[in-house]
């Protein structure tokens, strides 16, 4: 059991959810204090970013939203009220993840249903991307180009767990840096910002197998193809964490986060403990 214990007011963000919360229990106790309960009986996996902050503002400004909330306001409101001595204060109830930019993130952590909390290690940025063009009918070699990147030895279906803004799971023959710019320049379908881990080969586990082999023949046959939609919502919790690409370092992999202009990567330690390992949810 994790003891709450006061710390000084920190920003979280809860992903897929989007909410930011400001908070005296830190990572783990914050963690605990949300868990539904038991990882056997209940579900409820998340990921925790924390945001740059001080004990009575955060530390970045928030992009524009149109004005209809103050997330400064708020933020700083919730802070302050931490500071004076409640536990948890809500800054932003949803859509924390489209208003923040990357240079807010922190810390990243992955948190099971029962509480327990693995921190990833930040790979910083991995590329910077170009501003070309995006029209759906490039192929896969032409988004490279736009973006500014270097082509893949080859090319394969990849499976993508999208987090936030919305949960997806996504067959795609874009690589990670690809699919970042993709998905942030593709007409109509844009992202402002994109949250996603790659999932292991093999762990096609939510839709049937005729869906999958109906994409990848999609893929294969359509040149202009680049991506697929097969599963819509709920992603995170229907695909345990060890089935996630970089568990166990045989690959990169881990959490990539990117905008327009550049793609992150916190990947898994080297070594995962095994007590978090264990831990049921």
């Amino acid at each position: 059991m994790v003891q709450a214990t006061s710390q000084k007011p920190s920003l979280i963000m809860t992903l897929p959810q989007g909410i930011l919360t400001a908070t005296s229990l830190g990572v783990e106790g914050l963690a605990w204090h949300r868990s539904p309960g038991s990882g056997k009986h209940f579900h409820g996996r998340h990921v925790y970013f924390e945001l740059v902050a001080d004990e009575e503002k955060p530390g970045f400004d928030f992009l524009e939203e149109g004005g209809w909330r103050d997330a400064k306001g708020d933020t700083t409101a919730a802070l302050n009220a931490v500071k004076g001595g409640k536990r948890t204060k809500t800054a932003m109830s949803n859509f924390a993840f489209g208003c923040t930019p990357i240079d807010a993130y922190r810390r990243a952590f992955l948190v099971k249903t029962g509480g327990k909390v693995l921190e990833l290690e930040s790979r910083g940025v991995l590329a910077n991307l170009d501003q070309g063009k995006c029209v759906e009918s490039m192929t896969p070699d032409q988004v490279a180009a736009a973006a500014g990147l270097s082509l893949p030895g080859k090319r394969e279906p990849r499976l993508y767990m999208v987090l936030a803004p919305v949960e997806l799971l996504v067959l795609s023959n874009l690589t990670p840096e690809e699919y970042v710019w993709y998905a942030t320049h593709r007409p109509g379908k844009v992202f402002r910002q994109v949250l996603f881990a790659e999932v292991q080969k093999g762990h096609d586990l939510m839709a049937a197998k005729s869906v999958y082999d109906e994409a990848i023949s999609e893929l294969a046959e359509t040149p202009v193809k680049k991506t697929k939609t097969i599963v819509v919502g709920n992603c995170i919790n229907e695909i345990p964490f060890n089935m996630w690409s970089g568990y166990g370092q045989q690959t990169e992999g881990g959490l990539w986060l990117g905008d327009q202009k550049r793609v992150a990567l916190w990947r898994f330690p080297a070594k995962v403990p095994r007590a978090w390992e264990n831990a049921e949810g």
